[in-house]
């Protein structure tokens, strides 16, 4: 157990390469309650929420999520989150645990009057089941509801135990899996009824830490946060640069001008990874750093995510990172570096 962003959390239940590789061959649950939950509504919600995130809300469809980013004026990046619509006048944000408080009051400071917001948090419950078995279990477990029919990014609302269960076709491991939100009286009885089929076993952070990395997912924190923008960190196809929200000039300054360093993908010649903090080296130059890295389960190679000189993010580049004792060698490789 390990504190994180205020709660103290399990790394692993049997075993980090356990829990992952059962993930990817059948499903793993992960207690995420320390996920944020923000509501805005109102007559002009769309129009608000549109504003304050990089992705377009606009013509977004009920039932339908979008992932995006909070950004400074400067377009450094607050947060990245989940907009889910639930109408046109109701959304809900699922934001970070780390940066909840940071996130609530820029929000709040940046709706227009008349717009409500509000915290529903330490109220809503949330764990999430991924892998490939995931929708067979739901499938028993929800029924009437057969899962395979959400499509991806889209969500529902399905009744057990007499609540009302939010259930999201998302997640952080790139497996086929669901986004179960709940009301938090109710939380422990379903993780309980989940951890009742033989396929579902309990999983930590460090194999939810490897998981999203298999498929070069960015956490914010280490491979995205304030100093960097959505475009330096490789992630502008979530930015609809057609539209404004607040961080929109500097992205287009961006544009125009370009910038040094991005965020790339490497997978090393052996089992060892660089870590957060290695230093990227080329030719006896420093020439970036390591933001993670981690053992991958399935390629049985260290993999992981850096910011490097833009003119060396090129694919199947030779690079060394090291921290002053060891040294690792490595290729830049483009995520995910499995494919599912």
């Amino acid at each position: 157990m390990v504190p994180f962003s205020g709660w103290i959390m399990p790394v692993q239940y049997t075993g980090i390469i356990e829990e992952h590789l059962h993930t990817r061959s059948k499903a793993g649950l992960f207690d995420i309650c320390h996920m944020g939950e923000f509501f805005i509504r109102g007559s002009s919600a769309e129009k608000e929420v549109d504003r304050l995130v990089t992705c377009r809300i606009q013509g977004l469809a009920d039932g339908k999520c979008r992932y995006g980013f909070l950004l400074r004026d400067d377009g450094g990046i607050l947060d990245d989150l989940i907009v889910f619509k639930i109408s046109r006048t109701e959304y809900m944000l699922v934001v970070n645990s780390g940066t909840m408080e940071k996130d609530k009051k820029w929000i709040q400071e940046h709706i227009a009057p008349g717009v409500e917001f509000s915290d529903g948090s330490s109220n809503t419950a949330k764990l999430d089941l991924q892998g490939p078995l995931s929708p067979d279990v739901l499938g028993i477990l929800f029924k009437g509801f057969e899962p395979r029919t959400l499509g991806r990014f889209s969500f529902t609302r399905v009744e057990w135990d007499g609540v009302m269960v939010v259930v999201g076709a998302t997640g952080y491991t790139g497996e086929k899996g669901y986004e179960l939100f709940l009301p938090v009286q109710s939380a422990e009885k379903l993780w309980d009824a989940l951890l009742s089929y033989g396929e579902v076993k309990p999983i930590g952070l460090g194999a939810r830490d490897s998981l999203r990395l298999e498929m070069g997912y960015s956490l914010y924190g280490h491979d995205i946060d304030e100093e960097h923008t959505p475009l330096e960190a490789g992630l502008a196809r979530f930015v609809d640069m057609q539209k404004d929200f607040i961080g929109r000039e500097r992205l287009m300054d961006q544009e125009r001008q370009g910038f040094d360093r991005v965020l790339t993908g490497f997978v090393c010649e052996g089992r060892r990874s660089a870590r957060d903090g290695f230093l990227a080296v080329s030719d006896d130059r420093e020439i970036g750093r390591v933001t993670s890295g981690v053992f991958s389960p399935c390629l049985k190679r260290g993999v992981g995510l850096c910011y490097i000189d833009k003119k060396l993010a090129v694919e199947d580049q030779e690079i060394v990172f090291t921290d002053g004792r060891v040294s690792i060698k490595a290729n830049i490789k483009k995520p995910p570096f499995i494919q599912r």
